[in-house]
């Protein structure tokens, strides 16, 4: 509500008009003033999730004095339909159908991941176990981004309400989001332990790891949603809290330092790798091997440590040139990243490769055996009923 305008209008002298006028009245969005008979009124876009704040809305007052009325919502009626900027709808629109489209697309092969992993006991360890964490929080992710599109995002009556459960949604989404950052850490940290420090207890580091991957996404969530609500004013928390503020800066630090520890990291394993390489007693294939492998595992470092968001940090100014450039960057670099995660990790890995061939082999062994066993009984049974004096012994 423009509370300005609202003044001013309610506040203003009763009407010179002699002829026939609409009273003055507010629609729940906007102030109209007393408007002659015949005549529209108009008024600036109100802010509103969609709206262009320098277009006009208009209300139509009837010849008969009374403001226009429309039957099938049975109240009288402003025109809002003149706020949005239909060009910008349909591109938003677009950006919106490619995130539900690459996390659709990611929940997916994140699933399938994760029952492939669950379903073959002899890839426990704790590297898997923390690929599964990390699968599993891009998974939950990809899920609430798409409730998220599906019931706030396409429905501007939610947004303008601001109904309690969209804002909780907004929480939950913003936890499992930072999961995702803090698991790539936890990647990060394994990794880097595992390979500097080889003595090192897995039990108590993947102990360790699990605190660190849930525990540190509920300790930011809890800062940025208390200040939000305790500290936020009326603008910063309407609209389901989908609109940025200045304590979206507490998720930003955050995802900045992991990535920025990611980098170092990936660095110090480069290091190590070499000096191992270096070190290495025979040259020629062996160690051409070697290296094609190292190159190979640091290429594969970089989605996983989470370092392709380096490619969007920093979110042009509305309206710029770069604007659109950058959502649809966005779109097509964020919302993939499980399926990405679950192809590089589970797809593509060598000891899952392996399980699923052995798990092949021996049913197609079991079933080449089942089908001879069948034959062997059935040709048996033929010979019996064709030929039922044959094998018998002759007195």
């Amino acid at each position: 509500m423009n509370t300005s305008v609202c003044d001013d209008i309610f506040n203003a002298s009763p009407t010179n008009i002699s002829e026939l006028f609409c009273p003055r009245v507010f629609d729940d969005w906007l102030c109209w003033p007393d408007t002659p008979a015949g005549k529209y009124a108009k008024q600036l876009c109100p802010n509103k999730t969609g709206f262009d704040t320098t277009r006009f809305a208009y209300r139509l007052c009837e010849d008969d004095g009374t403001w226009f009325f429309n039957p099938m919502s049975n109240k009288t009626w402003s025109n809002y339909t003149t706020c949005v900027d239909l060009e910008s709808l349909e591109f938003n629109q677009m950006v919106n159908n490619i995130y539900k489209i690459g996390y659709f697309i990611s929940l997916v092969a994140l699933i399938i991941s994760l029952g492939i992993l669950t379903y073959f006991k002899s890839l426990r360890c704790a590297r898997i176990t923390v690929h599964m964490n990390l699968f599993a929080s891009f998974a939950v992710n990809a899920f609430l981004w798409i409730l998220w599109y599906n019931l706030v995002v396409d429905n501007p009556t939610v947004l303008n309400e601001n109904v309690l459960w969209c804002r909780f949604l907004h929480i939950i989404l913003t936890y499992f989001l930072i999961s995702t950052y803090s698991w790539m850490l936890c990647e990060g940290v394994y990794l880097h332990t595992v390979l500097v420090s080889a003595f090192i207890s897995e039990v108590r580091l993947l102990r360790c790891i699990l605190l660190l991957g849930w525990g540190l996404p509920m300790v930011t969530v809890t800062l940025y949603a208390s200040l939000r609500t305790f500290n936020g004013t009326e603008e910063e928390t309407a609209g389901c809290w989908m609109d940025d503020t200045k304590y979206n800066i507490v998720q930003v630090v955050l995802a900045s330092g992991i990535i920025i520890l990611n980098i170092l990291f990936l660095c110090n394993i480069l290091r190590v790798l070499c000096t191992k390489l270096r070190r290495a007693p025979h040259a020629g294939s062996g160690a051409s091997r070697a290296s094609l492998q190292a190159l190979r595992a640091t290429l594969l470092l970089v989605p996983l440590l989470g370092l392709n968001y380096l490619l969007t940090p920093f979110r042009p100014e509305n309206n710029s040139v770069w604007e659109r450039v950058y959502a649809v960057m966005s779109a097509v670099t964020v919302s993939p990243q499980g399926l990405c995660v679950a192809i590089l990790y589970c797809f593509c890995n060598g000891e899952v490769i392996a399980q699923i061939k052995r798990k092949w082999s021996a049913w197609a062994v079991r079933t080449r055996a089942n089908s001879c066993t069948v034959t062997t009984v059935s040709v048996r049974k033929f010979v019996r009923s064709s030929y039922p004096n044959v094998g018998e012994e002759k007195v």
